[in-house]
């Protein structure tokens, strides 16, 4: 059969064919012609199975398109190639398969696609695939017939296919479907790809051999088209959201203080500084804004750029420039920013704890000051119904909302006590409401698509969802998922209430082999506004 890396049940069906084909020499045919009709039938299955799994693929890929066809446009044409590739092959299997037979049954071709191996008489009869696929007289080390053109196409179409995947991949990716010589049943000699596929085997083994290559090919399909589809966020920083930030402990200051501001890309990481400069910036081209000059450097630290300027004159002060970050393709993308502040008379300044952002259902921290204001007379409320701000001495507030105005904003103001009642202490803050956003799926340690060892594989207790370089330290329970894999030619389906393995599925891993794909899917948590489904899971494949 087919070469490369291979599923269990390819490898079990390359050993039954094996099996049945010495069999055949020993005259054994009435059983071992219906066991291949057995095989092919769950070879058909299984490719039913892959148009499926296939298909979802490509409806994650159009609907990429439609959130962003200037990141996508690229990967999804070469998608599109990898199916018209996938479906050419497959349809000179299909024209290979029906020659065949036409010739058994004598059919005209437009009846051809409606018959089955079942019920076919010529089960037993290897004249006429020989004849077809090898050639009339042919050497089968120098085929003549279809044999010879579904070699070039296989090599063709592996070759193209991996002209698809980006060259980083291709080492890695093993396609299958070898047409190197191998050795044949019985006397162990190295003949051709197609005399030991074709040569003098009944109708029934040729019809299971050609099944069994149309699903390598749609194997080799969902290989290529999955590499793609993560090719899309490759360059993509794995953040919520990414823009430049500036926040200050005050905004609206007085003369002879300090201003500090802190610039950052918000959702940073502290693992990797970026580059702050101020300075005027070029933006002229939007999709790539330039300092005008050197500029002047910021001081980073975890990720975070300290701007400090001792303040002199009162009026408006606004400055300008660039927050220069490696991207994980490696590439500088630069992120303008512009930020102002008012040097005046004392006056509010409201700084977030974490960030200018307040997430629905979490406990969010700030810190409030007024200048020359004592803490236990300031006070603050907050837009929106079922929104709060809770007071919990010295400055320090904790910020609860359920949503936004239309513009998912909530605005904070600020009063002082004094003599003659409350008084505004400045102009309402306004923050940001998000969602927490959805944390990552892993099983076994692996997130996304990835390899698992049998020794991790047998460990594995169960699903976790965890969020990853957020400013909370939150918990979230998997309320359930399932995992599915192939188990005798067909997708089975194990669904589980919370995170842990249920004892269907633990069965189900032990019979993983190498080479065995385990998809964990449909993860559902509970996040801090009640249960939530994750856009993605794990593909696990066993090394």
């Amino acid at each position: 059969m087919s070469g490369g890396k291979e599923t269990p049940r390819q490898k079990m069906i390359g050993m039954m064919y094996l099996v049945l084909t010495a069999l055949l020499a020993l005259n054994v045919s009435k059983e071992i012609l219906n066991a291949f009709v057995t095989i092919e039938e769950g070879l058909n299955t299984t490719n039913t199975n892959f148009d499926g799994k296939n298909g979802m693929l490509y409806t994650k890929f159009e609907g990429a398109m439609k959130e962003n066809k200037t990141k996508t446009e690229a990967w999804y044409k070469k998608a599109l190639e990898a199916k018209k590739y996938s479906t050419e092959l497959c349809s000179f299997i299909d024209e290979v398969r029906g020659e065949i037979y036409q010739k058994l049954k004598k059919l005209p071709k437009e009846k051809i696609d409606t018959c089955q191996l079942r019920y076919l008489d010529g089960k037993d009869d290897a004249n006429i695939p020989t004849e077809i696929l090898i050639g009339a007289g042919a050497d089968p080390e120098e085929p003549t017939g279809m044999a010879k053109d579904l070699k070039e196409k296989i090599d063709k179409f592996k070759k193209d296919m991996l002209a698809l995947v980006p060259e980083k991949q291709r080492k890695e990716l093993d396609l299958g479907l070898s047409t190197e010589k191998m050795f044949s049943v019985g006397d162990h000699m190295l003949i051709s790809w197609a005399g030991n596929l074709f040569e003098h085997n009944p109708a029934a083994a040729v019809f299971a051999t050609l099944a069994k290559i149309k699903n390598d090919v749609k194997n080799a399909e969902s290989s290529v088209v999955g590499i793609l589809l993560k090719e899309v966020d490759a360059g993509d920083f794995k953040f919520d959201q990414i823009e430049a930030k500036v926040v200050a402990n005050a905004n609206y200051i007085t003369a002879g203080e300090e201003y500090t501001a802190d610039i950052f890309v918000s959702a940073h990481s502290s693992t990797q500084n970026p580059e702050v400069l101020i300075g005027k910036v070029d933006t002229s081209d939007a999709k790539h804004p330039k300092l005008i000059g050197e500029g002047t450097k910021v001081d980073v630290t975890n990720g975070v750029g300290k701007y400090v300027v001792r303040t002199s004159a009162e009026g408006d002060q606004d400055y300008t420039g660039v927050i220069n970050v490696k991207a994980p393709d490696n590439s500088i993308k630069p992120y303008p920013f512009h930020a102002s502040y008012t040097v005046a008379k004392p006056s509010m300044a409201v700084s977030a704890t974490k960030m200018n952002v307040f997430y629905i259902k979490v406990e969010n921290p700030v810190d409030i000051s007024v200048a020359g204001v004592a803490p236990a007379n300031v006070q603050a409320t907050i837009t929106g119904a079922g929104n709060s701000i809770i007071n919990k001495g010295g400055g320090h507030f904790i910020v609860n909302v359920v949503g936004g105005d239309a513009k998912g904003e909530v605005a904070i103001n600020v009063s002082k006590k004094t003599s003659s009642g409350n008084k505004p202490a400045g102009p309402p803050y306004m923050f940001r409401v998000k969602k927490v956003p959805s944390p990552v799926a892993s099983f076994g340690g692996v997130e996304g698509d990835g390899y698992i060892g049998k020794g991790e594989l047998a460990v594995a207790s169960g699903v976790i969802a965890s969020l990853k370089d957020f400013v909370f330290d939150l918990k979230f329970p998997v309320v359930s998922w399932n995992l599915s894999m192939v188990q005798s030619g067909l997708f089975v389906d194990a669904p589980a209430q919370g995170p842990g393995v249920t004892g269907q599925q633990r069965t189900m891993l032990n019979k993983a082999t190498k080479g065995s794909r385990i998809i964990i899917e449909e993860v559902w948590v509970m996040a801090p506004e009640g249960k939530r489904k994750l856009s993605g899971g794990c593909t696990l494949k066993v090394k």
